[in-house]
């Protein structure tokens, strides 16, 4: 009788041996869920915000004229004083084709100034994209190698991050722009950087 009860204990042990992984699975996924917003990955947080913008400047893409003068490339020191409004982009982006009206259209606001940096893409390849939908950016850095896009702590094209007067990133944007989220989301976050405090200035 005694062997019996262990025979039958002994599957009920190995099966929850098999099963216990799984809850601990799912539980951890389940927490992640709610961690980064519900599934939303726009909502992902960034450790970069209200830090610095990266210092790295960046080389201008070849051959990009504006009014006959090259487009310049990225440049940390224009930073200070301005709103400006940084893409992340690339020609190969599917996503980037569809939000490129709308970098067009936030490129009217004379309140910000709209930078783009070009990551991993062939020169050809950007160039024509520009061409094709407008050059809506006062600078363009080309990130050939996607080492200035760690330092921005880019998860993957398109990105877009504010950045304040005073040179810090304000907020950040993971995934393209959409007319959902360039009223909801963008805009907001850009009247913000907007009206807050000018840099205080030592006599």
């Amino acid at each position: 009788m005694t062997v019996q009860v262990t025979s039958e204990a002994s599957p009920q042990r190995r099966s929850w041996l098999i099963v216990l992984p799984l809850i601990v699975f799912f539980a951890l996924a389940a927490l992640f869920w709610f961690r980064l917003g519900g599934g939303d990955p726009s909502r992902i947080p960034s450790a970069l915000i209200e830090h610095p913008a990266p210092q790295t400047p960046l080389p201008p893409l070849q051959g990009l004229l504006s009014n006959g003068a090259e487009v310049p490339g990225l440049d940390p020191a224009n930073f200070k004083g301005k709103v400006s409004v940084v893409n992340v982009w690339a020609s190969w982006c599917v996503p980037c084709h569809d939000e490129a009206p709308l970098l067009t259209e936030l490129a009217k606001d004379n309140r910000l100034q709209l930078i783009g940096i070009n990551y991993k893409d062939a020169p050809d390849n950007a160039r024509r994209f520009l061409s094709r939908y407008g050059n809506s950016f006062a600078s363009i850095g080309v990130d050939a190698n996607g080492r200035a896009a760690i330092e921005w702590g880019v998860y993957g094209v398109p990105e877009t991050f504010i950045v304040g007067r005073n040179g810090k990133i304000a907020y950040k944007l993971v995934g393209p722009i959409t007319p959902d989220n360039i009223g909801s989301a963008l805009m907001a976050e850009i009247d913000k950087a907007v009206n807050a405090p000018s840099i205080s200035r030592k006599p």
